[in-house]
């Protein structure tokens, strides 16, 4: 395991320039793990993983232009048996059962210990799949119940019911027609959080942009909330 943890290059992709230099800090000083390159775009991330075939990538979940969760499957798809693990500031049980089930190998807090990082970076890179006992049990949590509703519901599903409380506010505000900057405004969250849940409402629905996300919601019977403005 040692020799594997001497030649192993990893890949860093995190749209927070401050924490992406904070990470590599930290690998460089205390661990045996080479940093081949950092981004903080996830597109740039894909391009530089087909350039130096990383080992490992670590990935921030919520990057403005394309998330974490559409690069890992981009990732898979090129086949170069890279081991992702995933870096996020949200312990949402949804979010990291899709991260898991679309390939990633770990899933840990930026909030946890730098030493919890190290641990899961070697558990990976030792060909394990990794997460913090923290997280375990809501993510079982959640196997368990997903489990339950695909064995329950029908062939004609209704997509909205897997929306978050959160995701259907920003789709009720985008079917009155809200920009970004509108409904950013209305939540009192940024645009880069409304982009990260209009992407995963896009992935929920199975659309691709937000005019048949809207109608897929008027077609199924979505109901519209009431957001204090």
């Amino acid at each position: 395991m040692r020799e594997f943890k001497r030649k192993a290059r990893v890949l860093l992709i995190d749209d927070n320039a401050d924490h992406l230099r904070g990470v590599k800090e930290l690998i460089t000083l205390e661990s045996s793990y080479d940093v081949v390159a950092t981004t903080t775009s996830a597109s740039m991330g894909i391009n530089l993983a087909k350039k130096y075939r990383p080992d490992l990538i670590l990935m921030d979940v919520n990057m403005p232009e394309k998330d974490g969760l559409q690069a890992i499957q981009e990732i898979e798809k090129l086949d170069l048996g890279i081991r992702v693990i995933c870096l996020s500031g949200y312990d949402d049980a949804d979010l990291i059962f899709r991260a898991m089930k679309l390939g990633a190998k770990s899933y840990v807090l930026k909030t946890m210990a730098s030493a919890q990082l190290i641990y899961a970076m070697d558990e990976v890179a030792a060909g394990k799949i990794y997460l913090p006992t923290a997280l375990t049990s809501r993510f079982f949590e959640y196997f368990q119940r997903s489990f339950k509703e695909e064995q329950t519901v029908s062939a004609e599903e209704n997509l909205l019911t897997y929306l978050t409380s959160r995701e259907e506010e920003v789709l009720d505000l985008l079917t009155q027609g809200n920009n970004y900057k509108g409904i950013a405004g209305k939540l009192f969250i940024s645009e880069t959080t409304v982009k990260t849940h209009v992407n995963n409402i896009f992935q929920k629905l199975q659309v691709n942009d937000r005019t048949q996300a809207v109608l897929y919601a008027l077609n199924n019977g979505f109901k519209r909330h009431k957001i204090a403005v």
